[in-house]
């Protein structure tokens, strides 16, 4: 599929989102962009339309039901319904169950799993009144190679993206049949600002215990746009095929062969 396509992206203003954002602007598709960081979005969009695409900027915090409707709402009157949406936004807070704030704790599932889910079901409502012959739609949910492998000291990020995964699942069986597809995007280790707010030394503290349990075997990463090409795939397979799960990792170092001598 490489018509023109109208799709919506959560958590836009950087990392993942923008890199996704800014590659799907460069197949000339529209694309909605919603964040809570206004600075941001307005250069995401900029990104966007130097790509080829139309950015769509809206102001949009997942974690507010009025939030979610007024983003969509505002981009329907602008360019019509979208026809896919990828549930991009999230969030981590570091730190053991015994430590961690119930704040944190309730902003994490707010973001990583309600936000998602309400995200889906506004946009769902227009996409099952499309008409039966048309494309497919579609619905991305990124969530995190966590939800194979939980990591200590991530509790709440860790059991909101396997809920989300699902989520997915469930949405699939509900719409099987009416031509949605959804799609999970599994990360490993990116290159984002998505740790930015944690404490200085939060994440050598909590990694340090990760190898006991066989995680974190190597230090690589991926860049966001190593991601976001792996949803750009997903949204433009044929009409008669989806992709239920991708899960995207950095390759591990090359191994000396050389024989070390003592």
């Amino acid at each position: 599929m490489t018509e023109t396509r109208t799709v919506a992206v959560t958590g836009a203003s950087s990392g993942i989102g923008r890199a996704t954002a800014v590659a799907l602007g460069a197949l000339g598709w529209t694309v909605a962009i919603g964040s809570r960081r206004a600075g941001a979005l307005q250069e995401t969009a900029a990104a966007v339309d130097a790509a080829g695409g139309r950015a769509v900027p809206v102001p949009l915090d997942v974690t507010e039901v009025q939030s979610i409707d007024d983003f969509f709402t505002a981009v329907e009157e602008a360019v019509g319904p979208v026809d896919a949406l990828v549930n991009n936004a999230g969030i981590a807070s570091p730190g053991y169950l015994v430590e961690a704030d119930p704040e944190n704790l309730s902003a994490e599932l707010a973001t990583n799993l309600l936000g998602p889910l309400l995200c889906t079901r506004r946009a769902l409502g227009p996409m099952l009144d499309l008409p039966g012959n048309r494309k497919p739609c579609d619905i991305v949910f990124v969530t995190s190679d966590v939800t194979r492998n939980p990591r200590p000291g991530m509790i709440g990020y860790s059991s909101s993206k396997a809920a989300l995964e699902t989520v997915a699942r469930v949405v699939a069986m509900e719409v099987e049949g009416r031509g949605i597809r959804t799609t999970v995007v599994r990360v490993g280790p990116t290159l984002t600002d998505f740790a930015t707010a944690w404490e200085p030394g939060a994440y050598e503290h909590f990694v340090r215990d990760w190898p006991r349990f066989g995680l974190q075997r190597h230090h690589e990463t991926m860049q966001p746009e190593d991601v976001a090409a792996a949803i750009v795939h997903a949204l433009t397979r044929p009409a008669h095929m989806q992709i239920e799960v991708i899960e995207v990792q950095p390759v591990a170092p090359n191994i000396d062969p050389t024989p070390q001598v003592s």
